[in-house]
C-alpha cells in the first residue's frame, strides 16, 4: 500500500482539527479560522481541501464511524464464539475506557447527534450508524437467546434499550462531565444486558 498523498494527509489533519475544536467548543463555535489554526494552516488552504465547514463535519462523521467499526470488529474477534462475550464486546467497543478510547470522539459524537437534527447530510450518516449498531445488537442478542434456549421475542427491545443506554452515556459524559462515576458505563451495561437476557423465559 502506498503512502497517503499530501492532499489526503492535509484533509485528515483538517478533520482532526475539527474534532479537537468541536470537542472543546461545540460545532457552532468551531469556525473555519479556528479549525485552520488548530490544523496549522491558513483559511485559504483549508478551503482548497474542503468547500465549507459542513463538508469537514461530514468527513469527520465518516471517520468516527470508521473508527468505531474497527473497534467493534477487533473486540468481536477477541470474544470468539461465546454469545454473551460477543454482546459484552460490542458494549465495550462503544463505552469501555481503555488505551484505544478517544474522549474527543465521544464529545464529538454528541455534537454530531445534535447536528443530525439540523443537517440532513449529517442525519443520514448518523441514522445509518445507529441502524447498523441496532441491527448488530439485535442479531447478537437474538443468537444468544437462541443458544440459551430462551424466548427471542424481546431481542429487538433489549437491543434498543442497550443502544439508548450507550448513547445516553455518551451524552452525560459530555454534557455533565465528572458527575457520574468514572468507568461505570461498560460494567453497568454488561450487567444490565445480562439481567434482561436472564429475565427471558426458557423454551
Amino acid at each position: 500500500m502506498g503512502r497517503p498523498s499530501n492532499t489526503e494527509q492535509r484533509r485528515a489533519e483538517i478533520v482532526d482539527a475539527l474534532l479537537s475544536v468541536m470537542a472543546k467548543t461545540g460545532y457552532d463555535n468551531a469556525t473555519v479560522t479556528a479549525i485552520a489554526k488548530e490544523a496549522g494552516l491558513t483559511s485559504g488552504l483549508l478551503h482548497y481541501h474542503f468547500e465549507n465547514k459542513q463538508a469537514i463535519l461530514v468527513a469527520l462523521v465518516e471517520r468516527l464511524v470508521s473508527g468505531l467499526e474497527a473497534r467493534v470488529e477487533a473486540r468481536l474477534e477477541e470474544a470468539g464464539n461465546d454469545s454473551r462475550a460477543r454482546i459484552h464486546a460490542l458494549i465495550d467497543a462503544h463505552v469501555a475506557i481503555d488505551d484505544g478510547a478517544d474522549p474527543r470522539a465521544v464529545a464529538a459524537w454528541v455534537v454530531v447527534a445534535a447536528e443530525a437534527v439540523r443537517q440532513p447530510d449529517v442525519r443520514r450518516l448518523y441514522s445509518r450508524q445507529i441502524k447498523t449498531t441496532l441491527e448488530r445488537l439485535s442479531s447478537l442478542i437474538g443468537e444468544c437467546l437462541k443458544k440459551e434456549r430462551r424466548e427471542t421475542r424481546a431481542a429487538s427491545s433489549i437491543a434498543a434499550a442497550t443502544l439508548s443506554a450507550i448513547e445516553g452515556a455518551y451524552m452525560l459524559s459530555t454534557a455533565a462531565p465528572n458527575i457520574l462515576p468514572k468507568g461505570y458505563a461498560a460494567p453497568s451495561l454488561r450487567k444490565m444486558v445480562d439481567g434482561l437476557l436472564d429475565a427471558q423465559a426458557h423454551r
